[in-house]
Order: C-alpha cells, then sequence, then structure tokens
C-alpha cells in the first residue's frame, strides 16, 4: 500500500495529430502541462533543423502564452554547453516537427535523444507532434521517408501498434495502410487526418480532437482477413 506521503508516479501524456501541429494543438498541450505559463520545446529534428519551421512554431506560439524554445540538433559543443538531457527535460512540453521519420530517429538514436525522450516521457513531459512528430511515438507505421514509395519504418515504441499520418491528405496513404495491417505487415493502430489527433495517457486513448471541421482519427486493424476502420468521432479544439 503506497503511503500517505507518497506522491502519485506522474501521468505520461502524448498528443499527436495526423498533420498540422499549430495553435489549436499547442494550446492543447500546454493546458495537458497545468502550467499558468509552460516552456514549449520544439525540436525540429525531421526538418534538419530548418530555419522556416522554427519561424512557423514561434508564430504558433504567439498568442499563447507559453515559453517557447527550440532545441537544434545540428549543433557542436562550443556553443552547445548543456546536454540533451539538461534541455529537455526542463520543458513542461515537446513538440516534435514533422518532417523525415528515419532520418529523425537515426539521429536520435545516435545522439541519445531517444532516451532521454522516454525519461521526458516517464517524468510526465508532454510529448506530441504532427506526420513525424506523430508517427515517432509509434512502434512502426508508413513514411515518405525514403525514395520512390511510402514505406514503413521503426520508431520509438511508446506506444504500442502502428500509425498513419496525413490519412486524408495523401491518397497513397489509407490504401497503403490497409494492405500492410490486412497482411499482418503492420500491427493494428491508429489513422489520423491533418488537424485531427489523439491524446494519450500511458498507452491509453482518452480523447480524439479536431482542430478542423469533418477531420476525423480511426483505428484501423483486421478481422477474419478484413480491414475494418473504426472512426473516432472527435471533439473541437480551437
Amino acid at each position: 500500500m503506497r503511503s500517505s506521503h507518497e506522491s502519485s508516479p506522474p501521468i505520461r501524456k502524448i498528443l499527436i495529430a495526423g498533420g498540422g501541429f499549430m495553435t489549436p494543438f499547442i494550446r492543447y498541450m500546454a493546458q495537458l502541462t497545468g502550467k499558468t505559463r509552460p516552456r514549449i520545446c520544439y525540436l525540429p529534428t525531421a526538418m534538419g533543423d530548418h530555419p522556416d519551421a522554427k519561424l512557423n512554431f514561434y508564430g504558433y506560439c504567439a498568442p499563447l502564452n507559453v515559453e517557447p524554445f527550440v532545441q537544434d540538433v545540428f549543433i557542436e559543443s562550443l556553443t552547445q554547453t548543456r546536454g540533451w538531457d539538461e534541455v529537455l527535460l526542463s520543458a513542461d512540453a515537446i513538440v516534435v516537427s514533422g518532417g523525415n521519420t528515419l532520418n529523425q530517429q537515426a539521429i536520435w538514436r545516435a545522439q541519445g535523444i531517444d532516451l532521454v525522450l522516454r525519461e521526458a516521457w516517464e517524468r510526465g513531459i508532454v510529448l506530441g507532434g504532427a506526420s513525424a512528430g506523430s508517427l515517432c511515438w509509434f512502434e512502426e507505421g508508413t513514411t515518405d521517408s525514403r525514395p520512390k514509395t511510402l514505406s514503413v519504418v521503426k520508431c520509438l515504441g511508446f506506444l504500442p501498434g502502428s500509425h498513419s499520418p496525413h490519412y486524408d491528405a495523401e491518397p497513397g496513404r489509407r490504401p497503403l495502410y490497409h494492405e500492410l495491417v490486412k497482411t499482418g505487415y503492420l500491427k493494428p493502430g491508429y489513422a489520423c487526418d491533418n488537424e485531427a489527433g489523439l491524446y494519450f495517457e500511458g498507452t491509453t486513448l482518452k480523447r480524439a480532437v479536431a482542430a478542423k471541421e469533418g477531420a476525423r482519427c480511426y483505428y484501423v486493424q483486421a478481422i477474419d482477413g478484413e480491414v475494418v476502420e473504426q472512426v473516432l468521432e472527435p471533439e473541437r479544439i480551437s
């Protein structure tokens, strides 16, 4: 039995979107921190630390009562004087950019950032993002990170199963995801339209949300050799 002076373990929180992790999602993420003015870190690894991505993030944060900051990974030790743990664990929330998921995963593992992100999650720092920033938290999913065709990428595995972002925005996403889940090449999982997303506590889905009318999320699985796509009707956020 837990004694009265022991605190409960932090709630592990992940908020994702299929695409478009803009002001409504960052506002919701800020609320999930429980802080009055949360520090929100942007991790644009999948975008190669592109300056336009960073400017967009600051623009999305501008209407909000948050303290935004960016952590590049293309760094050198003369100017990057704090470790990944010192930076990322100082945040109340971490937004991961879209971009190339395969490259993102390789860089994170080479740098040990994957381990720091797991510690952040276990400490209750809210994690999230869209596209590569949503896919990265699952075991696996569909990606455009390689030449010529959509393919499969293995990711961090904080959330069980698979994921397909951009479900309504890119024509090849839905049929490929159906085929991969049907054949068992991918585990069952979640698909999200752009500007629709999912909030998890631990590994349990708590709610679906959307910042756009008509945007939806889905749970996709194979039953008796056929794909079953369950619509997860979202609550609107703004």
